[in-house]
């Protein structure tokens, strides 16, 4: 059996993973990171990158890549139909990056890849982890064609169904929402605003508009049963019932499509002594906000920072530390969507109460100022 050593192992190459891979390659820190899946199964599911995540991202070199190929939003709004509930300026917010910056994740993960490759790492895939075990010194894990890797640190970044979280025997607390979720990108013309993110409330689910680039839209809506593949007429009847009414959007064609349950879920521990957890496997929750990968890349850039000083020599309590910070972050981004996503599916019956206060509330620039700061990330600076 064949055993080679690494400072860090990082098992899960999505967003979060090449992150970490790129923050601890900078600081000139020895790093293996393998994926399960072949190069290019990848995605466009995460769209939006916050002010803040792109604040984080600076000083690892792919920040000015990803600004010139998203489109910049510099509102989100609420609305019930054509009645606007809230707007939240993100072009007021002290920050480089005043928008929402929208961006398929397989760009994002393209830019970050070049990065990394460019520093002198790489994936290694297609690689399956089947177990992991622990001694004082090290993390071992062990692949399907039986390798061996011994690592310092071990960062599981391998999502939803995170084997290194199960392996480590750490419990993912919480549950399941009832609807399921599609995922569609596609090409519309009538009225959508091109500089607008847009969250619709409706009885029957929400539905969230938003542009991406090469004059993309991307659907994100709550349904009861989504279809494994939505097409044209499932989508424009989503928008019909729940879109704009004066102006109708019309769906000429969907690019991409795709469903998914979602779970609002923490894990117990972030950390179990050189195992530690990052992005979807140590958290997940509702679309709404779209806070999901800009949370697992801030885990990644903290985490990133704070394990190349405990190389350097620092206490490993540090990551006692991250383990607190984090899991408060998380614990506080499930409330807010979950909040978002109870406030956006209300019942006919308490709609135009919601939607008095609602009004009333985004008349107070006050609300509106705190609103983008959190839906921003800008709170947790």
């Amino acid at each position: 059996m064949q055993t080679s050593t690494t400072d860090v192992l990082i098992v899960g190459a999505g967003p979060v993973g090449l992150t970490a891979a790129i923050v601890l390659t900078q600081h000139g820190h020895r790093v293996t990171l393998v994926d399960n899946q072949a190069e290019g199964a990848n995605t466009s599911r995460a769209a939006v990158i916050h002010p803040h995540t792109l604040e984080l991202l600076e000083p690892y070199g792919v920040v000015d890549e990803l600004v010139a190929r998203g489109v910049h939003t510099p509102t989100f709004t609420i609305r019930d139909r054509d009645d606007l509930l809230i707007a939240v300026p993100f072009s007021e917010l002290p920050t480089r990056y005043p928008y929402t910056l929208m961006i398929s994740q397989a760009d994002t993960e393209a830019f970050l890849l070049d990065r990394l490759e460019e520093l002198g790492g790489k994936v290694i895939r297609p690689v399956t982890v089947t177990a992991i075990r622990q001694d004082t010194d090290h993390a071992i894990a062990t692949f399907a064609d039986g390798q061996q890797i011994r690592a310092r640190y071990l960062v599981g970044a391998d999502g939803m169904h995170s084997t290194v979280r199960d392996q480590t025997g750490i419990a993912f607390s919480g549950g399941t929402y009832g609807e399921s979720f599609t995922l569609a990108d596609v090409r519309l013309s009538g009225g959508v605003p091109t500089d607008e993110v847009i969250l619709y409330f409706s009885p029957a689910g929400l539905v969230v508009v938003a542009p991406l680039p090469d004059e993309m839209y991307r659907i994100v809506a709550t349904v009861s049963e989504a279809p494994h593949t939505p097409d044209v007429p499932f989508v424009q009847a989503l928008l019909d019932e729940r879109g704009p009414m004066a102006h109708p959007a019309v769906v000429e064609d969907v690019v991409w499509g795709s469903r998914f349950r979602v779970h609002h879920r923490v894990a117990d521990e972030f950390r179990d002594r050189r195992i530690v957890l990052a992005g979807d496997a140590a958290h997940v929750h509702s679309p709404a906000g779209g806070q999901g990968m800009n949370l697992g890349i801030e885990d990644a850039v903290v985490l990133g920072g704070q394990l190349s000083q405990i190389l350097d020599g620092a206490p490993a309590t540090l990551l006692d530390e991250y383990a607190a910070t984090r899991h408060r972050a998380a614990r506080a981004v499930v409330s807010m969507t979950s909040r978002l996503t109870e406030l956006a599916t209300a019942s006919a019956r308490r709609r135009p109460v919601r939607n008095r206060v609602m009004r009333l509330a985004g008349k107070v620039p006050a609300v509106r100022r705190a609103l983008a700061w959190r839906l921003s990330g800008l709170n947790r600076r």
